[in-house]
């Protein structure tokens, strides 16, 4: 992997700016490559602590990974569509995306080494086969996976370009007076608690949500929201609607537990996914059913309006 280094990011120390890029990897662990000399600036090694310059390119060699530690595993998972070249996956709640921080055997890539070993794209490494994107662990919905190298590139350069279709609904705690609001604020990981992202000008990119109220429950003072993103950043959604005093319900990372809903994980659903086919070279789009949890809680919401 290659990272270019633009002038938000200059004066950054090369670990914290490896941090907030390499998200799954301790920072501790960082440190440690670049000693190792695993990763180069301009084709040298330097230390963690190298101030970062404009247009440093950054040379992220394979992180070693044991082999060992990323075996297959038989975990059911609601493929909706493949082809020769993508698998679009209804991911459940509370799986995670690939293997990291601590757990190596129950990962969406895990049940993908099971089910499509050796036909997965293989540009993230042994421990991101055919990963292209995530969503957070809490977060159901439709995510793509590459099925092969070529596949994967043209993919990535959309995500890069902001081309892709995102959208999600949400459940959000308060009233959103407005029917339609953007949020345009940047978010860089919290120097307080590094597993969490906040909105700051430090070590940031620039991120922006665009919001649409669905429907307003007011007797539970909270909204039914649709949100799409613009740019594509590490709990985004999250982050943005915490940010304008809106957190979404179940959130705990970002908000407070509900006496209403005990619910486990946040209310976030990827719904649709819209994107040119690799090959075909036409656009596709998927959506995805509300999930019977979440729809609960809807029809929870629109009872206690009712009454």
């Amino acid at each position: 992997m290659i990272y270019l280094v633009d002038e938000k990011n200059v004066g950054t120390r090369l670990d914290i700016y490896l941090s907030n890029n390499l998200e799954e990897y301790t920072r501790s662990y960082i440190k440690k490559i670049i000693e190792d000399k695993e990763i180069l600036v301009n084709n040298k090694s330097v230390k963690s602590g190298y101030s970062l310059k404009l247009n440093d390119e950054i040379l992220v060699n394979e992180i070693t990974i044991k082999v060992s530690d990323i075996e297959p595993k038989k975990i059911d998972i609601d493929i909706m569509f493949e082809d020769d070249d993508i698998i679009i996956i209804n991911k459940a709640k509370g799986m995670t995306v690939h293997p990291g921080s601590g757990n190596y055997t129950d990962t969406l890539v895990n049940s993908l080494l099971y089910s499509h070993k050796d036909k997965l794209s293989t540009i993230n490494s042994v421990i991101r086969p055919g990963i292209v994107h995530r969503i957070d662990k809490d977060t159901t919905g439709i995510l793509v996976v590459a099925k092969n190298d070529n596949a994967h590139k043209k993919l990535s350069e959309q995500f890069k370009e902001h081309t892709i279709k995102r959208e999600y609904i949400a459940i959000v705690k308060g009233i959103i007076k407005d029917d339609k609001i953007t949020i345009d604020q940047p978010i860089g990981r919290s120097t307080k608690d590094r597993k969490m992202m906040c909105v700051t000008d430090k070590n940031s990119r620039n991120c922006i949500t665009h919001i649409t109220v669905l429907k307003r429950f007011y007797n539970s003072k909270m909204t039914f929201i649709k949100a799409v993103l613009e740019t594509g950043r590490t709990h985004q959604i999250r982050v943005h609607m915490k940010y304008m005093g809106y957190p979404l319900l179940g959130d705990l990372t970002y908000g407070s537990e509900n006496k209403l809903f005990k619910v486990k994980g946040h209310m976030l659903h990827a719904r649709v996914l819209g994107f040119i086919h690799p090959t075909s070279n036409e656009y596709v789009e998927f959506e995805s059913e509300i999930p019977t949890q979440f729809q609960n809680i809807l029809n929870v919401l629109e009872n206690k309006e009712k009454n």
